[in-house]
């Protein structure tokens, strides 16, 4: 049997699941989209090849491998976007919870099936099905729970609102001893520049008490002010609109010191190099068409 444990996103990792590009099936439709940057690109021509997805999530198995970091991969279901393992299930402390995500992803869990299976049974968690929830909007912070939400009246015609405010009385229940701090987010199905899709796509904390924020992923400003303070405003690095949108905050931390990046951000990365981070910069910019990035990739199943 497996022991998870995840009590935060910056411990040494030693256990991954990666996704995988693999099998990727054709271009959607632009009805079909979960996402409004997705939808962008299948209308501009620009959606990525299966290809160039597959070469970038390599590039980053290989970082892994340097670490010394196990890694597993969902099992290649046909014509199956499989590439976002952070959406199906996430760990917090000892436990696995598996996402109630939109029921056309459901094979998405059966891929990754052999891995749940070496979980003991006690430690699986399934929320009850009015609970709505994806592991890009829950992060682990030890004393914490930091999650992302959406509570407005018009949360079922948003595709792009993920987390309900019943799973984050759900998880509240679950770690009594933990302070769940949950955040509304800013939610568009057209328009990307205006969507936060995921608490990750708008912040991420680091090693070394930092952390990246963009503030217009906040619907409610003392939300936003609350982690300015809880970080400390000198810690924190303010990305832009634009750099929102190319997922800039979506970095993953493999220690606490090293961080893997993408290599285009270029204002991210110096920063954080003069912060004393290492950054492994990897190609991802292909994936990144569809609103996801490094930590929507990759689900920790251990830290140290």
């Amino acid at each position: 049997m497996m022991k998870l444990n995840v009590k935060n996103e910056i411990s040494r990792l030693r256990v991954v699941i990666l996704g995988t590009a693999e099998s990727n099936g054709p271009i959607p439709k632009v009805e079909d989209c979960y996402d409004p940057k997705s939808r962008e690109h299948v209308l501009a021509g620009t959606y990525p090849s299966e290809e160039d997805m597959i070469k970038e999530m390599d590039a980053v198995a290989k970082v892994f491998e340097k670490y010394d970091v196990k890694v597993f991969r969902p099992k290649v279901l046909m014509d199956c976007n499989q590439i976002f393992t952070r959406d199906i299930a996430f760990v917090i402390d000892d436990k696995v919870i598996r996402a109630n995500i939109l029921p056309e992803r459901e094979q998405e869990i059966e891929a990754i099936r052999y891995v749940w299976n070496q979980i003991d049974r006690k430690n699986r968690i399934l929320l009850p099905p009015a609970c709505h929830v994806e592991g890009g909007d829950v992060m682990p912070w030890n004393d914490y729970i930091f999650m992302g939400t959406y509570s407005g009246k018009d949360y079922s015609e948003l595709i792009t609102a993920r987390t309900n405010t019943d799973a984050v009385i759900a998880i509240q229940e679950l770690f009594p001893e933990k302070i769940v701090k949950s955040f509304e987010l800013r939610k568009s199905n057209t328009n990307a520049k205006e969507n936060a899709l995921h608490l990750d796509c708008c912040f991420n904390p680091l090693g070394k008490g930092k952390a990246i924020i963009h503030k217009n992923g906040f619907l409610i400003e003392e939300e936003y002010n609350w982690l300015i303070d809880f970080f400390g405003k000198e810690n924190v690095f303010e990305i832009t609109k634009d750099e929102m949108y190319q997922m800039c905050s979506n970095v993953f931390s493999i220690s606490e010191d090293v961080i893997i990046s993408e290599r285009n951000f270029t204002r991210l990365n110096m920063w954080l190099r003069a912060q004393g981070f290492t950054v492994e910069e990897v190609p991802y910019a292909e994936i990144g068409k569809q609103e996801g990035l490094l930590r929507c990739t990759t689900m920790p199943l251990i830290r140290d």
